[in-house]
């Protein structure tokens, strides 16, 4: 069974038309919890300039979005202290799909079903570009960072771990 390497269309490069940004699209093979690693070693680019979109939610149940650099992980502690609230956890999978409208593996920050609040690791912004879900699993965009605060209204938080 030959895997065709064209992408239809996404609610993610849907929004990101629409809005008139320029985008690169870079199908990969999906590997069940390969992550970013093996879209980075796939895709021959530094794991550091993919970004994970995850979805998480506070202690009142409220969720957001926070992109993360994939060769590190999220202080939830660190990120509930910058955002004003007691605690956060990610989302589990079931929850973040309905709240996204994405599969988990494929979960784009853009397009989302739902508007939620986007946090993005700070230094992600000082890349020249970013690969980040383009809303199907197999699938990433490479953008420039500045789109992620321009188009989302990202609020840049310092909450990274390395793993």
């Amino acid at each position: 069974m030959s895997k065709s390497r064209h992408v239809s269309e996404t609610q993610a490069t849907q929004m990101l038309r629409k809005h008139g940004i320029a985008f690169g699209e870079h199908p990969y093979d999906y590997v069940e919890h390969g992550g970013t690693g093996e879209s980075a070693r796939q895709l021959g680019v530094d794991e550091h300039h993919v970004v994970k979109t995850l979805v998480m939610e506070d202690d009142k149940a409220q969720p957001c979005i926070v992109l993360m650099h994939g060769d590190r992980t999220v202080s939830t502690k660190n990120l509930a202290r910058q955002i004003g609230c007691k605690s956060v956890q990610p989302c589990k999978p079931e929850v973040a799909q309905r709240h996204s409208g994405y599969l988990v593996g494929g979960t784009s920050p853009f397009g989302t079903r739902k508007r939620m609040p986007v946090y993005v690791e700070a230094s992600v912004l000082a890349l020249e570009r970013i690969y980040i879900n383009g809303g199907r699993r197999g699938f990433l965009v490479s953008i420039a960072p500045a789109v992620l605060t321009a188009l989302l209204g990202a609020k840049p938080v310092e909450c990274a771990l390395a793993e």
